[in-house]
């Protein structure tokens, strides 16, 4: 049978790859922790919720402001595969952020199929140039963020460093001090033969504008290109593929994996301050 896509063939080669649901022993067990850990985060630490950042109702975020003024920032882009989930379920990245003393933002987004990828990737940079421009209000440092996202929010971590800040929004160009994808897709072609297709809805179009391992452009930003040790195969090719793409470019770039992480504990150490991710995050916005 001629592969549709690199060696696969079937619909089934796909899904075993993409859908990492299928090698949990209890596949609710991960949005579970998320809820759990998320309503904790909303109890115990300062917030302000719902923030409108574009004229939708799904256009909001969520700001989990640091103690002392003037702190570092830290925006983390959810996951979900840009058709499930919100910024409800991931308050909980803010509690080892907190523990730092960096103020943390959690943006929502509209989903497929109500709305293409194309417009996912304008509400977050919408939601990134409000951030820039209005975090200050919240007693954060607009000079001193950093962005993230997990799965779909490490596509659009990717999709935010090659937008042209300067041109398209009159910021700077390279706006972030550092950047942090978590088992991000950066090829997103193969998708479109997986059981996401009926709900993404990939073109031709979609596909080109939004595979940013192939378009990537000259940025300051350094980035930690991360996934879970325990993932498969074409989880760690999306991320070499693009540390080798961000590299080429002249950038700076780590490619380390989460040993033992699965898809999702990958992004755990963002709820504890020791972890070794809210260090080196913590590092990098402290200059």
């Amino acid at each position: 049978m001629r592969p549709l896509y690199r060696e696969f063939s079937v619909q089934a080669e796909f899904d075993a790859q993409y859908n990492p649901s299928l090698a949990l022993s209890d596949p609710t067990a991960p949005g579970k922790h998320f809820v759990a850990t998320a309503k904790r985060a909303r109890a115990e630490l300062p917030c302000t919720l719902d923030l409108p950042y574009g004229p939708t109702r799904d256009e909001t975020l969520d700001i989990f402001p640091a103690e002392q003024p003037n702190a570092p920032v830290f925006v983390f882009i959810h996951g979900g595969y840009w058709r499930a989930l919100s910024s409800k379920e991931f308050s909980g990245v803010a509690l080892g952020l907190n523990a730092q003393g960096i103020t943390t933002v959690v943006i929502n987004y509209a989903l497929c199929p109500r709305v293409t990828i194309d417009e996912i990737v304008r509400q977050t940079r919408a939601a990134l140039a409000w951030t820039l421009r209005n975090i200050q209000l919240y007693g954060g440092d607009p000079t001193r963020v950093a962005i993230g996202g997990h799965s779909a929010g490490g596509h659009l971590t990717a999709m935010a460093l090659q937008t042209e800040w300067a041109e398209d929004y009159g910021l700077p160009q390279d706006p972030f001090v550092a950047a942090l994808p978590f088992s991000g897709l950066f090829d997103i072609e193969p998708l479109r033969f997986s059981y996401l297709q009926p709900q993404i809805q990939l073109d031709d179009g979609i596909i080109r504008r939004n595979s940013p391992a192939f378009s990537v452009r000259p940025c300051k930003t350094p980035l930690w290109i991360t996934w879970g040790g325990a993932e498969t195969s074409e989880f760690a090719r999306q991320s070499e593929i693009y540390h080798q793409a961000w590299q080429a470019a002249g950038n700076r770039s780590e490619l380390r994996a989460m040993p033992g992480a699965n898809h999702f504990t990958v992004i755990a150490g963002l709820e504890d301050a020791n972890s070794e991710v809210c260090n080196w995050l913590a590092n990098k916005l402290r200059g």
